[in-house]
This record gives structure tokens, C-alpha cells and sequence, in this order.
């Protein structure tokens, strides 16, 4: 098919969001003929999504404004089991009251991208359905479409075993869930079209056959590539771990600098993937060459931030970094940690200021081997011994004292 008669995957194509398509002229049939309903499954293994899931985010977005309706649908039945896909060892079970808090927390996010009034998108989750499901019947209705053998040959089963990995026959059942899922989206919201990476093209095809097979429904899949770097690196870790969409696990600042680190040769990538720029606007940002590619990341980030935490948590990121880099000023809006004056006066390990206070590096190894590396400064001043002890003395001008890892993330240490 040379181009797409709709809009919502013409917008996908040329903005890059698509990996495969089962049956495109027939979904962009449907597509141009009137609104379709579409979903993105999102599990509650933790209390934020991160920055894998913001592409498929991004998706139900681009669904919405071109006049579509998108459901988010959160795993508080699914994220009981884990799903199995890229992962060598079994998830950790959580309980009923953790899912619940981490769904509530990861909903916070969603109102940024999606309007939620008067039904144009829809919230759900499938513990409303899969908590009340009977076994026996549901072996018997459900299970017996599957077979082991097509079982075994998908990517979240078979990378398991081929690493001799055990695989639990809780996780097994992930992928019959998830296709039961499709099916009810369809019954209860008239869903034909379910989102996400490409690890999930062989569970969303799961549903398609069985939405065939218990409601005569004709469903659609449609995935993401991998989201990577151009250097082939798997996009979304820092030194400091995963980056969350949470602003508790988070901050804006930090959020904003991921993005304005991004390699010169990804900025156009992702501000067709990331932003609500127009194809021009980014045509014309992503050719900036030398140093004004720089120019470029900071719209980049400035539009990203803003899409997720609002135009002036953005606007301030900004401002912060462009003091902090740029005037060569200490910024007050520098994320700041409060520590206790006695403790100050006793003195603070620089192995423990840069790991438990602040969080800047995931623990004291990786504190020491950072001052190996020369990445950790106090004051702008590379520490070299880590029984370094920072004291009252340490304290600049402002009555602070700044962290940095690297050139780009900063934290001051306020005495309280």
C-alpha cells in the first residue's frame, strides 16, 4: 500500500510508531471510514510507568486526535501473574494492595495525554473481569483454542526455555489472559484494535484468533518497533536507573535532561515520536547541523517535559539548566534534598550523599566506581577519595552544596 486513506495511520507512518500491521487495508478502511475504538495494555508492576510505555502512550494520543477512541487498560488482573515477555526469570508476586496502589498512581499520568470527558477515552481495568472468572469454565470456553505446541513457539516462551530458564505454569497462562482481554474490550466497548511493542505481536495475534473464534469479530494488531538509540543501545536507562514518567520517582528536571542527552543523529526520531511538532517544524529543527543541534534537544526536551508534567515544570527545567550550563549560575530550582544540620556537623560519608540522600548513583559501589571514573564532583570539584566527609565547611555562598554526577545532573544538599 503506497500511502494510508486514514489519517490516524497516515499520522503513525509518517511519524514512525509502526513496526507491523495485521491486515492494513483493512484496518484503514475501517480507519477512514469512522471512529474505531483501540486499546494499549499496561501492567502495574511498579508504582510509575517509564519510558518504554510512552511510545504506546503516544499512540492512544495520536488515536484520540484524529478523532478515535482509546483505551487504557490497566493490568490489576494480569499484573498478578507477570507477563513473561524479555524476561529471564520469574516477576515478583505482588499483592492485591500493591497493584492497586501502583494502579492508582500510574492513572495520574494518562489525564496529561488523553481527554477522559464524556467518554472520548476510557479507563478500565481487566481485574473486572478476570478476578470473577471460574476456572473449569473457563478451560473449557477459553483454553481449549490454545495448543502447547503454538504455545512454545512464541518469543515470550521460547527465548525462556532456549536459555534453559524455568517458565511457571502461572506465566504460561499470561498469554491466554491477555488474548481474553481482546475479547472483552470487544464485547464490552466494541474494541477492534489492540496496541503495543513488537514483543507483543504474537500475544495481541492470540487474540485476534480468538476473538474470531468466540464472537465471530474481525480484530486488529498493530506494534511499535524497539525503541533504541542510533547507536543500537535499548533507550530509557541513565546512571541512576529507569526513566519513570511518575514525577515522584522522577523529578521534571531530570526528565528534561534525559531527553536533552539524546545522540545528535536520534533528535528527529524522537520529536516525531515524543512531540506534537509539526512534521515541518521538526523537518526544519532536525537539520541543524554543528553545534545548533543542541538547539534542537532543548525543544526536544522542553516539548517532551511539557507533554508529561505541564508547560512550566518544562519551562523552569529549562530555565535551570540553562542557568546551571549556560550563565554558569547555582539555580535555586536545582532539585534540592533537606538534610538535618546535626547531621552536617557530625559529617555526611560522600559515598552516602550521593547515594542514600540524594539517589544520584543506585548505591555505594556505583558511588566509588564513579569517583574511579572521575564523574563525581562536589562543589564542581572532582572527589578522589571516597572516605571523603562533607561538613558545615562544604557549604557554598548560598548555604547549599552541590552534587554532580557527570556534567548533567545536580542535586543540592540543603542543611535544615
Amino acid at each position: 500500500m503506497s500511502a494510508y486513506k486514514s489519517e490516524f495511520l497516515r499520522t503513525l507512518s509518517e511519524r514512525g510508531f509502526i513496526h507491523q500491521v495485521s491486515e492494513p487495508d483493512a484496518l484503514d478502511k475501517r480507519a477512514a471510514a469512522g471512529p474505531v475504538t483501540a486499546y494499549v495494555g499496561f501492567d502495574a508492576t511498579a508504582p510509575s510507568l517509564h519510558i518504554g510505555n510512552l511510545i504506546s502512550i503516544m499512540m492512544l494520543r495520536w488515536l484520540q486526535k484524529t478523532g478515535h477512541r482509546p483505551i487504557a487498560l490497566m493490568g490489576g488482573g494480569t499484573s498478578k501473574i507477570g507477563d513473561p515477555s524479555g524476561k529471564d526469570t520469574t516477576r515478583s508476586l505482588l499483592s492485591p494492595a500493591q497493584i492497586d496502589a501502583n494502579i492508582a498512581s500510574i492513572k495520574t499520568v494518562f489525564a496529561r495525554f488523553l481527554d477522559f470527558a464524556e467518554g472520548r477515552a476510557v479507563m478500565a481495568n481487566n481485574a473486572d473481569w478476570l478476578d470473577a472468572l471460574a476456572y473449569i469454565p473457563f478451560l473449557r470456553d477459553v483454553g481449549r483454542h490454545f495448543t502447547i505446541n503454538k504455545m512454545l513457539t512464541f518469543d515470550s516462551v521460547k527465548l525462556r526455555l532456549d536459555r534453559e530458564q524455568p517458565l511457571t505454569f502461572l506465566e504460561f497462562n499470561y498469554m491466554i489472559l491477555q488474548a481474553y482481554d481482546f475479547v472483552e474490550l470487544f464485547k464490552r466497548h466494541g474494541c477492534i484494535l489492540q496496541m503495543g511493542g513488537s514483543d507483543q505481536w504474537g500475544n495481541i495475534v492470540n487474540g485476534i484468533d480468538l476473538g474470531r473464534r468466540l464472537a465471530n469479530a474481525e480484530l486488529y494488531a498493530l506494534t511499535t518497533p524497539l525503541l533504541t538509540t542510533a547507536s543500537g543501545a535499548k533507550m530509557g536507562k541513565t546512571e541512576s536507573g529507569a526513566v519513570w514518567l511518575n514525577a515522584e520517582m522522577m523529578r521534571p528536571y531530570d526528565y528534561w535532561q534525559f531527553w536533552r542527552n539524546c545522540e545528535d543523529a536520534d533528535v528527529t526520531r524522537l520529536l516525531k515520536l515524543f512531540t506534537d511538532l509539526p512534521l515541518a517544524e521538526i523537518a526544519r529543527l532536525g537539520a541543524l547541523a554543528g553545534q545548533e543541534i543542541n538547539e534542537a534537544k532543548k525543544v526536544l526536551a522542553t516539548e517532551a517535559t511539557a507533554l508529561l508534567h505541564g508547560r512550566d515544570a518544562a519551562t523552569e527545567a529549562e530555565a535551570t539548566a540553562r542557568q546551571t550550563f549556560e550563565e554558569g549560575t547555582l539555580a535555586a530550582s536545582l532539585p534540592t534534598v533537606a538534610v538535618p544540620q546535626a547531621d552536617l556537623e557530625k559529617g555526611i560519608g560522600v559515598l552516602t550523599a550521593f547515594a542514600e540522600k540524594t539517589g544520584l548513583v543506585a548505591s555505594n559501589g556505583e558511588a566509588r566506581r564513579q569517583i574511579k571514573a572521575g564523574g563525581l564532583r562536589v562543589n564542581d570539584t572532582p572527589v578522589t577519595d571516597e572516605k571523603m566527609t562533607l561538613t558545615a565547611h562544604d557549604l557554598t555562598p548560598e548555604g547549599v552544596i552541590k552534587l554532580s554526577l557527570g556534567r548533567k545532573r545536580h542535586v543540592l544538599l540543603k542543611p535544615i
